[in-house]
C-alpha cells in the first residue's frame, strides 16, 4: 500500500531523540535494530517496539498506520518516515552509513530502495527464520 506524503510528514508528539519504531515480535526486525544500535555510537536514536504501550501514548498518529508496510522513524520534529524512507533517515545519521545516504536522492535509486524494502517487509518473517514447519520458504 502506498502512503502519501501527508501521512509521512504527520506532526505528532515527539521526544528529543529520533525514535525507531519496529516490530518487536519479528526476529529479522530485532536483529536489524540491534545492528543499528551497535552503529549508533552517539546514541541519536531511541528504540521502541511497536507493541509497547509507550508508542501509542507518545505517538498517537501511529495507531492508524499499517505496520506491515515497515518500520517507522519519528524524527525530533515529529515527522514520520516509513519503510525505505525510514532506513534513509537512519543511514544519514549514522557514521558508518552517512557517506552513502546521498544515493537515496539519485533519481531511480529511491524507487529501487522502496521496492526492495517492500519485498523485505513482506518476507521479514522468512528472513528472520521465524517460520514454523518450513511453511514460508523463500
Amino acid at each position: 500500500m502506498q502512503v502519501d506524503d501527508s501521512q509521512r510528514w504527520a506532526q505528532i508528539v515527539s521526544g528529543n531523540k529520533n525514535t525507531i519504531v519496529y516490530d518487536g515480535e519479528c526476529r529479522f526486525c530485532i536483529d536489524q535494530v540491534e545492528r543499528v544500535k551497535r552503529m549508533d555510537l552517539d546514541q541519536q536514536f531511541e528504540y521502541l517496539p511497536r507493541q509497547s504501550p509507550e508508542v501509542t501514548q507518545r505517538f498517537p498518529a501511529l495507531q492508524a498506520m499499517n505496520f506491515e508496510e515497515g518500520m517507522r522513524v519519528v524524527d525530533d520534529a515529529g515527522h514520520i518516515f516509513i519503510g525505505a524512507d525510514a532506513v534513509h533517515q537512519i543511514a544519514r545519521r549514522l557514521p558508518g552509513t552517512r557517506m552513502f545516504a546521498w544515493l537515496y536522492r539519485v533519481p531511480g535509486l529511491k524507487q529501487v530502495a522502496q521496492q526492495t524494502y517492500k519485498w523485505v517487509a513482506a518476507n521479514r518473517k522468512k528472513l528472520g527464520k521465524t517460520c514454523e514447519n518450513n511453511a514460508c520458504k523463500l
